[in-house]
């Protein structure tokens, strides 16, 4: 396999609890195993741009208006798409990322209520057409989010927020998947986390037989 001709940009999407962040690993080992080079990203981060901006959106004590949560987000967007993930892909490299733009229509669209168009007018600024080849919605519900995110201890800015605002970026994400299907592939993170590493395996399996046109055992 050339990986250089096979670049491919993969993305984790998630309401918090549904056990994104450990999933993310998943998929980069298997890929390694199979020969390719990852770069692993996560927003917003990534840079160091990104990452002082993180810590302004998730740590700082100051009220941030939806609209300047929204520039923040894309902000990070923008410096990691330059310095990260089109470089990665242009070298031949694959780019898995803990969430993408999917993940602004659902937090800042369906949870603040930014207008969605209006989401939609900067994430083509700043992606210039780049979108995710495959993003992967790893789905739970209420109950199941709640008693995982209760395990971390501390909660973040956002991460404190209600259960109303967590069932609207569930719906948000969920009503992402249905406009994108050709692109999103949902699972079910309601079960335990090694039936759901298994899961994800399996998904990135048959998608590495589709593109790649080879079994891949993941």
């Amino acid at each position: 396999m050339t990986a250089s001709q096979q670049a491919r940009f993969i993305t984790l999407e998630g309401a918090e609890g549904v056990g994104k962040s450990t999933m993310v690993p998943v998929l980069v080992e298997a890929l390694q195993a199979r020969g390719i080079e990852v770069v692993q990203t996560r927003e917003p981060g990534s840079t160091p741009v990104g990452e002082r901006l993180r810590s302004i959106l998730l740590n700082g004590d100051d009220p941030i208006a939806a609209d300047a949560e929204l520039l923040m987000m894309f902000a990070s967007r923008a410096q990691l798409i330059a310095d990260v993930i089109r470089p990665a892909l242009e070298r031949g490299a694959w780019v898995v990322c803990d969430r993408f733009t999917d993940a602004t229509f659902a937090y800042q669209g369906a949870g603040r209520g930014v207008d969605f168009e209006r989401i939609e007018i900067i994430a083509r600024w700043v992606q210039r057409g780049l979108e995710p080849d495959l993003t992967i919605l790893l789905d739970a519900d209420a109950s199941t989010r709640n008693a995982r995110t209760r395990k971390r201890g501390a909660l973040d800015r956002i991460e404190s927020e209600g259960d109303d605002f967590f069932e609207r970026v569930r719906t948000g994400y969920l009503r992402r998947a249905d406009m994108y299907p050709d692109r999103f592939e949902t699972i079910d993170a309601n079960p335990s986390q090694a039936e759901v590493r298994a899961a994800v395996r399996e998904l990135l399996g048959r998608k590495l037989e589709t593109w790649l046109g080879i079994a891949a055992e993941c």
